[in-house]
């Protein structure tokens, strides 16, 4: 009976030990510090195209010394750089978020920055905007730690040329399988229900328009007229039906795979058209 007792004693010590050196092994997270962001511009950022290629912003971050249990951690740590309007909290879907590994420093061209303000966030060339800029950090899975947040005001964009010249007929259409109209025939008259309203020189939407999904489509400038027409910027149907980038004499678009009523914008001065439904 005591030697039973013994080796039961004995097998439970064991598997106390044994438990004990599997816990030993983990690694366990222990915290990091948030990063301290600062900019080499404060209160606002100039920005002219005359001054395009210089520095517009530089910004600089402290390492956030994530710590395991192990030490500190050698590990790349990875970077978010977030650029959004005051009062959005950073979640405008129309923010910015570059993505930075290791370093602990970025710098901007003024064309770069005026571009993420233009064509990234959208904002007026004839207004001024606040900003709000912040830095996430993350390593391993780890929960996200954000840096303070930088403020600016008076910030605004300059016009640039845009990367797609608008058509000079000042009009938009859209023709295609995917269309109520199907293919346009040349010298067909223009069609009321496909025709996009003219927002400034740059945008134009067409509020609403029944598509059959999976079918293809392309835009003109004149309806009837194949003499111009714009599309996609690889083969035929090889776009993101949701919204991409566009050309002139581009290939065939398609349609989202669901068929209904969806709104279509078009940016010439951005170079992007979204497909929105409804």
């Amino acid at each position: 009976m005591k030697n039973k007792l013994f080796i039961s004693l004995g097998t439970f010590l064991l598997l106390i030990l044994g438990s004990c050196k599997k816990e030993i092994g983990k690694i366990y997270y222990q915290g990091g510090t948030s990063p301290n962001l600062t900019s080499s511009k404060v209160g606002t950022i100039p920005l002219s195209f005359a001054n395009s290629t210089q520095e517009a912003i530089r910004l600089t971050w402290t390492n956030p010394d994530y710590a395991f249990t192990t030490g500190l951690s050698s590990q790349d740590v990875s970077y978010l750089i977030e650029i959004d309007t005051t009062g959005a909290n950073f979640t405008n879907p129309k923010r910015q978020q570059i993505s930075i590994s290791k370093d602990l420093t970025k710098s901007f061209t003024v064309a770069e920055f005026n571009d993420i303000l233009l064509n990234q966030l959208q904002l007026d060339s004839l207004s001024t905007h606040a900003l709000d800029i912040r830095v996430r950090s993350t390593i391993a899975g780890t929960v996200p730690l954000y840096s303070n947040v930088l403020k600016f005001t008076g910030v605004k964009p300059y016009a640039i040329p845009p990367k797609i010249p608008p058509p000079a007929s000042g009009k938009l259409y859209i023709t295609g399988s995917a269309t109520p109209a199907s293919w346009m025939v040349a010298g067909d008259p223009e069609l009321a229900n496909q025709k996009f309203n003219k927002v400034n020189n740059f945008v134009y939407v067409l509020p609403s328009i029944a598509l059959t999904g999976g079918n293809s489509y392309l835009f003109v400038p004149v309806y009837g007229d194949w003499g111009a027409k714009y599309g996609g910027v690889g083969d035929n149907n090889t776009n993101n039906v949701n919204g991409d980038d566009f050309k002139p004499a581009g290939g065939d678009l398609k349609a989202p795979a669901a068929s209904g009523n969806y709104k279509i914008e078009v940016d010439f001065q951005r170079g992007k058209f979204t497909v929105t439904k409804l």
